[in-house]
Protein backbone atom coordinates (compact mmCIF):
# COMPACT_ATOMS: atom_id res chain seq x y z
CA UNK A 1 0.00 0.00 0.00
CA UNK A 2 2.66 2.61 0.28
CA UNK A 3 4.24 1.93 -2.74
CA UNK A 4 0.96 3.04 -4.65
CA UNK A 5 1.25 6.96 -3.10
CA UNK A 6 4.80 7.32 -4.32
CA UNK A 7 3.44 5.82 -7.77
CA UNK A 8 0.50 8.56 -7.66
CA UNK A 9 2.75 11.32 -6.71
CA UNK A 10 5.46 10.35 -9.09
CA UNK A 11 3.06 10.14 -12.00
CA UNK A 12 1.47 13.38 -11.23
CA UNK A 13 5.00 14.68 -11.35
CA UNK A 14 6.17 14.04 -14.40
CA UNK A 15 2.41 14.93 -15.80
CA UNK A 16 3.94 18.81 -14.26
CA UNK A 17 7.31 18.08 -15.73
CA UNK A 18 5.75 17.35 -19.39
CA UNK A 19 3.68 20.55 -18.77
CA UNK A 20 6.78 22.56 -17.63
CA UNK A 21 8.39 21.46 -20.77
CA UNK A 22 5.89 22.48 -23.01
CA UNK A 23 6.05 26.21 -20.99
CA UNK A 24 9.38 26.74 -21.38
CA UNK A 25 9.18 26.08 -25.07
CA UNK A 26 6.20 28.07 -25.32
CA UNK A 27 8.29 30.89 -23.63
CA UNK A 28 10.94 30.41 -25.85
CA UNK A 29 8.71 30.34 -29.36
CA UNK A 30 7.34 33.98 -27.82
CA UNK A 31 10.89 35.44 -27.22
CA UNK A 32 11.60 34.33 -30.64
CA UNK A 33 8.56 36.11 -32.16
CA UNK A 34 8.87 39.15 -29.62
CA UNK A 35 12.52 39.79 -31.19
CA UNK A 36 11.08 39.72 -34.69
CA UNK A 37 7.97 42.03 -33.21
CA UNK A 38 10.93 44.55 -31.85
CA UNK A 39 13.15 44.64 -34.89
CA UNK A 40 10.11 45.24 -37.18
CA UNK A 41 9.01 48.10 -35.07
CA UNK A 42 12.52 49.51 -34.76
CA UNK A 43 12.67 49.58 -38.62
CA UNK A 44 9.37 51.33 -38.80
CA UNK A 45 10.48 54.15 -36.44
CA UNK A 46 13.71 54.59 -38.99
CA UNK A 47 11.48 54.61 -41.83
CA UNK A 48 9.18 57.67 -39.58
CA UNK A 49 12.38 59.02 -38.58
CA UNK A 50 13.78 59.75 -42.41
CA UNK A 51 10.19 60.69 -43.58
CA UNK A 52 10.07 63.70 -40.35
CA UNK A 53 13.15 64.56 -42.13
CA UNK A 54 11.77 64.97 -45.13
CA UNK A 55 8.93 66.66 -44.16
CA UNK A 56 10.82 69.13 -42.26
CA UNK A 57 13.11 69.95 -45.54
CA UNK A 58 10.15 70.61 -47.49
CA UNK A 59 8.60 72.66 -44.89
CA UNK A 60 11.68 75.05 -45.20
CA UNK A 61 11.81 75.10 -49.05
CA UNK A 62 8.55 76.48 -48.73
CA UNK A 63 9.34 78.46 -46.20
CA UNK A 64 6.03 77.14 -44.12
CA UNK A 65 7.96 77.09 -41.09
CA UNK A 66 7.92 80.41 -38.84
CA UNK A 67 11.38 81.71 -37.95
CA UNK A 68 10.06 81.54 -34.11
CA UNK A 69 9.89 77.39 -34.74
CA UNK A 70 6.50 75.70 -35.70
CA UNK A 71 4.67 75.31 -38.93
CA UNK A 72 3.24 78.98 -40.30
CA UNK A 73 -0.45 79.21 -41.01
Amino acid sequence: MAEEPDNLILQLLRRMDVKLDRVLEDVADLKVRMTHVEEGLAGVNRRLDRLEACVDRIEQRLDLVSPYGGVRE
